[in-house]
């Protein structure tokens, strides 16, 4: 079962408009994100009243009850003694054991809670137990899975180059573990990000948009291409990281020393032996006149700085692509701005024809009249 959510209400914010109001501060952290929502007083006497309707019960705890006589816009008093109580009865329903409450569309469209199946497949992700059935299949969830995997990814390269840096057996064997951990999990939440993004675009196909509180947010054509592109990328970098790690643990079993010390001491006395203890060593790679080795590529092998290159390349293709697009989009504008021009410059030719007309006119009216006279 999915933890509870954690509420709070820590502040009240005043609204700026002409007959001000109190708006409540409502803290909800999530086993993969913390947001904030918004709410006035009217806003928790609707959800108390769907909430009743809904399910026939009342909430565990009453909400607080409406002062006619004071306002909270005028009152600080009244407004911290609102706070608590509208506090005490969100985490009431949150943290009670009976479910019924929080089961309803009307808990989740209040606080824009994802539904349970997202819920559920959130905590389940925290935890590495797998992606669980209707995995991601919440277009907000799957945003936060995508930062929970991106950041196992990191982790990963960051232990991958603590193994590399290592001087001792077992801080080797450390790093190498916890680096396939974190890969495992990664290709865990990749796979179930797929998954969830198929079904985010068959429901977009199948439904409208967003039909009401607790219902999934829409997501247009656009936006899955961006989330396919994001998967590629990090399917492409999970890769490059797995090939980093074999590399490693291939380079440790082919420089072991045959007398049974640890493969890192046997390479550093190699060191030692090669340099000397008065020779300053190489401080790393040289990727390149003038291109120096980088706390980035510091940390890799030569196929992770390959693919990191080609990671790189790939993204200043996107930059050139976006270019190329606001170059078309100036050119079009360009040419209307042109055609726009010519269309007026014809305009004032007729204007100045209509003017030498009228002038000859008004110049035979004169001669008529210099007649008459």
């Amino acid at each position: 079962m999915a933890p509870p959510v954690e509420i709070s209400i820590p502040s009240t914010t005043l609204s700026n408009t002409s007959k001000p109001y109190t708006l409540y501060n409502i803290t909800l952290r999530l086993p993969l994100r913390t947001f904030v929502v918004q709410k006035r007083y009217s806003e928790f006497v609707q959800l108390d009243e769907i909430l009743r309707s809904q399910t026939s019960v009342p909430p565990p705890t009453a909400l607080p009850a409406k002062s006619w006589f004071r306002s909270t816009s005028s009152s600080p008093e009244l407004t911290e003694s609102r706070r608590k109580g509208l506090e005490a009865y969100l985490r009431a329903i949150a943290e009670s054991p009976d479910r019924t409450w929080r089961e309803t569309s009307a808990w989740r469209g209040f606080l824009n809670l994802p539904s349970s199946t997202a819920a559920s497949y959130a905590s389940r992700a925290q935890e590495g137990r797998g992606p669980g059935e209707g995995a991601a299949s919440d277009p907000t969830v799957w945003l936060d899975v995508l930062r929970e995997m991106k950041g196992l990814l990191h982790d990963a390269r960051l232990y991958l180059g603590k193994r590399d840096g290592a001087t001792t057996a077992q801080a080797q064997h450390e790093a190498g573990a916890n680096a396939k951990r974190c890969l495992v999990k990664a290709g865990t939440l990749l796979a179930s990000l797929e998954d969830g993004l198929k079904a985010i675009s068959e429901d977009g196909k199948g439904k409208g948009g967003d039909s009401g509180w607790g219902s999934k947010p829409a997501v247009g054509e656009g936006e899955l291409r961006r989330r396919r592109d994001l998967l590629a990328s990090a399917r492409v970098e999970k890769e490059g990281l797995e090939k980093l790690s074999i590399s490693l643990a291939v380079k440790s079993q082919g420089g072991g020393a045959s007398n049974g010390v640890g493969t890192a001491a046997a390479t550093q006395q190699d060191k030692s032996t090669l340099f000397g203890p008065g020779v300053a060593r190489p401080s790393g790679r040289v990727l390149g006149a003038p291109v120096p080795e980088t706390d980035k590529t510091r940390e890799l092998d030569n196929e992770g700085v390959l693919q990191l290159q080609k990671q790189i390349m790939r993204d200043q293709d996107l930059d050139v692509e976006e270019l190329a697009k606001i170059v078309r989009r100036q050119k079009n504008m360009g040419i209307a701005i042109n055609e726009e021009l010519e269309d007026q410059i014809k305009m004032l030719e007729r204007v100045d024809e209509d003017v030498d007309r009228v002038k000859g006119k008004i110049d035979i009216a004169k001669k008529r009249v210099g007649k008459i006279k």
